[in-house]
């Protein structure tokens, strides 16, 4: 039991947790962006910028991140079987899986809807390529703690 509830807790992590990492990190990039008109004539867009692609991420994003709920699920279903609650490296994982949850419900996919909707000059973008960046390293965090498992009761 307890192989096949790791084997899922890490397969959940790869595909959707690590999916929702690499979705939020390429939004910024295909997002769009309001072009200002110069004075000679409409100005340029950038050729990479895809709203397509951005919309795409964006339902990656969010799907992904919903059902990667499953990861911590499984996550604490599988340290109930292991006698391992009580372990600070568990407690500090799910301190951080939790903060990563917030920052992606309430930060990253809020800015992201309204980048699709009101594109401005690039600035909610940066902060949504900074706050990306915080998710995942949280996630980071997360997957260190999993390996070195500190202070954990051998």
């Amino acid at each position: 039991m307890e192989g096949l509830l790791l084997s899922l807790h890490v397969l959940a992590g790869i595909v959707f947790v690590g999916g929702s990492a690499v979705a939020t990190s390429l939004f910024p990039r295909y997002a769009p962006v309001a072009v200002a008109v110069a004075a000679g004539g409409p100005a340029e867009a950038p050729t990479e910028r895809n709203p397509a692609v951005a919309v795409m991420l964006h339902r990656i994003t969010r799907v992904y991140g919903l059902i990667g709920i499953a990861v911590p699920v499984i996550g604490i279903v599988l340290a109930v079987v292991q006698g391992r609650m009580g372990e600070i490296w568990i407690n500090i994982s799910m301190v951080l899986t939790l903060a990563a949850g917030l920052v992606l419900a309430l930060l990253i996919l809020p800015r992201q809807r309204l980048a699709l909707t009101e594109p401005d000059d690039g600035r909610r973008l940066r902060m949504l390529g900074m706050l990306s960046g915080i998710y995942n390293l949280l996630w980071a965090a997360v997957v260190v703690l999993m390996i070195v498992r500190p202070g954990a009761y051998h």
